[in-house]
């Protein structure tokens, strides 16, 4: 019967978190609904997806995305959402200059995510296209040795 219950548990955990990739792009506000339209710049995505390959369980994997504002704009990102909590984000403090390029990091914990994982970081800023900008990452997670 516990193992019944741990199995039960596990699989309501990773099923949730997997499942809030969609929620939290269709939750999400969109970036730009209330800017001055004269401040809105373009970004040029130098890496927009990346596929790592295989991982064992448990290691902790970095991830980056590059990007160049190719705008007469500074760029304002304003807010970087992981669909998932077992990916946590870092957003640039200061303004990206027309024509400098910056990056987007994050931390990817693969601590009870064996399988294939898709995650998805939604990058909100002042953007021309005024929508969230999805960044996505896909990595194999294999089960560590007992």
């Amino acid at each position: 019967m516990r193992y019944l219950t741990a199995f039960l548990l596990a699989a309501i955990l990773i099923g949730g978190c997997q499942g809030n990739d969609k929620k939290a792009a269709a939750s999400a506000p969109a970036a730009g609904e209330t800017r001055d339209s004269a401040q809105l710049t373009s970004v040029q995505w130098l890496d927009s997806s990346k596929d790592f390959g295989k991982i064992v369980e448990g290691q902790k994997l970095e991830v980056a995305f590059r990007f160049r504002n190719t705008g007469d704009k500074p760029l304002v990102i304003e807010k970087v959402q992981p669909s998932c909590g077992c990916t946590v984000a870092e957003q640039p403090k200061e303004p990206i200059q027309p024509g400098q390029e910056g990056q987007i990091k994050a931390s990817f914990n693969s601590e009870g995510r064996v399988g294939t994982n898709h995650k998805t970081i939604f990058v909100y800023a002042n953007m021309k296209d005024a929508k969230a900008h999805p960044l996505v990452f896909v990595v194999q997670v294999e089960k560590k040795a007992s």
